[in-house]
Parts: C-alpha cells; structure tokens; sequence
C-alpha cells in the first residue's frame, strides 16, 4: 500500500518536502495617497487607508521594515480637481509623484511602482479619452506615455499600465526609452478582467464609472484562454518587462498559463473584492483570517506568481515573520 501519509507525519517532515516558498519578498502592497492632511479609512476596505503624504511614509517604512517586495502607489483627487483628460495622472506635482520623490528620498532601497492609468484623475471615471460615451484608444496612448515619464521622473521605480489599451505598453516603452529611461522596466496588467471583484477598490479611489462599464477594454472572465494569450503575447511583443494577471483567486489557471508560456517575471494581484470578502468573513468570526490569506498565498505561489500585490502584504509579513 502506498502510504503518502508517512510524509505529513510532523511539522519537521511537513517543511522538509515543501516545494512553494512564500517569503516577505513576495509580497506588494498596494498604498493609496490624497492630497489631505490626514489618512482616511475606507469603510469597505477596512484596516486601509487613503494616506496623507506623511502617513504615506509611515506606510512605506513599515513595508521597507517587513522586507517586502516593494509598494505600489494609487492616487485619489477630490471631484473638483479631475477633469476630461485626467491631467492629475502626468502633472509634475500630481499627488503620486510627490509620493514617490518622498518616498524615494526617505527609502530609496524600497521598490516604488506607481500605477499607470488616468481613471483615478477623470470627471468621467473612464481610463482613456471620451469621445462621446466611447475611449478614445489612440488618443488615450499618448497621455499614457506621458503619465509613465512623469512617474519616472519623479523616481517611480517600475510603472504599471492598466488602462488596458491596445498598445499602450508600446507607446510608454517608446516615451520611456525617448525622455531618457530606457532602464526603467514596465510591469503589465497584461490580464486584466472586467470584474465583479474592483468594487471596494472605486471606492477607494474614488474611481467608479460615471456612466457604463468598462467592459469595451478590460476583458470578458468568459472569453477564454485565447483572450488570455492573445493579450499576454501582444505586451510581451511590445516590451513588458513583467506580466500580470488581475484579479488572481478567479484566474489561478491563467497565472500557471502565463507562467508556462513566458519566460518572464509573471505576477498576480490579490484585488479589493477578495481581500474585503476575507476580512469580512474573519470580522464574523466565520474563518481564520491568518490561515486563510496564507493558504491563498502559497495558493497563488504555487501557480506560478512571482510574486503578489496584495493589501494583505504587510499582515502577511508579519504572520510569516513569527512563525
């Protein structure tokens, strides 16, 4: 009789066969920054915060302490500062890039991402240009590119796009490469869904639609892995440096397929709905949140992720951190 029991027996044999390592490393978390004085907590994403530039860095030395992978950084403007074309996205004293030059002066080992998008700086709420109730694709990429360099500028370590345009990791590469930064590499939402998950995350920052949905550019969770393929090989082709699949728990599978079929970096974010529904669940008393985000971890290691953005990246560290 075949006995795989004989190697789960004790906690010694247990660790001496695992294969899925889930270190501190692994792990990004995703800060979001207002212009205001003070942090504020976000009802549906509780134990998260809109952070003041000062509770910003206190956040970021708190991730730089725990030795994590790195933080990415999300901008929040009031109403009365957005407009049609999202300038708050590429303005030189935008918020994200006063964050950055902060963060970088005051930690400039921790590795600084900053999303690329022009969502969270729109009236509309949209990621591109409208004409209309359409996005302006094209139009779209050159703003893109100009967001990228400004967040460069300001000593963005990596830039993240996730308007999920056609093209659009072609014309930042471009826009990069011609302001001077050429080593600044691109990590892709390459796989991005229009999903049911995101809502906590609008309200965050305060980035829902004005009107429609963004079905006519992120993907359909139905489509299949061609879609799948088809975008993770058109961004691979035009310079990604990393791709990544959002959201994750829903899409284990296309993280093992990237993983598979790229040779490069493959990456995996954990978003608002699934860490909220956690949390959630843990408040009630339902589940245990610990062992729940750490299974789901070496869940996502296990299919390939290199590593995960997650807003469950400090606790996790900690947890880990004490055995």
């Amino acid at each position: 009789m075949e006995r795989p029991r004989r190697l789960r027996k004790n906690e010694s044999l247990r660790r001496l066969v695992r294969e899925v390592t889930l270190e501190p490393r692994h792990l990004v978390q995703p800060l979001f920054v207002h212009l205001g004085k003070d942090p504020e907590p976000i009802p549906s994403m509780p134990g998260q915060y809109r952070h003041s530039l000062i509770s910003l860095e206190e956040a970021a030395g708190e991730a730089a302490e725990l030795g994590l992978g790195g933080v990415i950084l999300f901008g929040v403007l009031p109403a009365e500062l957005k407009d049609d074309l999202g300038h708050g996205a590429y303005d030189e004293e935008g918020v994200v890039q006063q964050a950055i030059r902060r963060l970088k002066r005051r930690y400039p080992e921790l590795l600084v991402i900053a999303d690329t998008c022009l969502c969270e700086y729109t009236a509309h709420g949209h990621c591109g240009v409208l004409h209309g109730h359409d996005v302006d694709n094209d139009e779209t990429l050159a703003l893109l590119a100009k967001t990228a360099v400004s967040q460069a500028a300001a000593g963005a370590d990596v830039v993240a796009p996730s308007a999920m345009m056609d093209g659009q990791v072609a014309a930042i590469r471009k826009g990069l490469d011609a302001a001077g930064f050429k080593d600044t590499p691109i990590l892709s939402y390459a796989v991005k869904y229009a999903s049911a998950f995101y809502g906590p995350f609008r309200d965050a920052a305060d980035s829902a639609p004005a009107f429609g949905d963004r079905k006519t550019y992120q993907m359909d969770p139905a489509a299949g892995t061609w879609d799948a393929l088809r975008e993770a090989r058109l961004d691979d082709a035009e310079g990604a440096d990393m791709l990544m699949v959002k959201p994750a728990m829903a899409y284990l599978d296309l993280i093992r397929l990237l993983k598979e079929r790229f040779d490069k970096p493959v990456a995996a974010y954990w978003v608002s709905g699934e860490y909220s529904m956690i949390v959630a669940a843990a408040e009630r008393g339902w589940i245990d949140e610990r062992a729940v985000v750490l299974e789901s971890l070496f869940g996502l290691r296990r299919a390939g992720a290199q590593f995960v953005l997650t807003y469950h990246a400090a606790k996790a560290a900690r947890w880990l951190r004490s055995g």
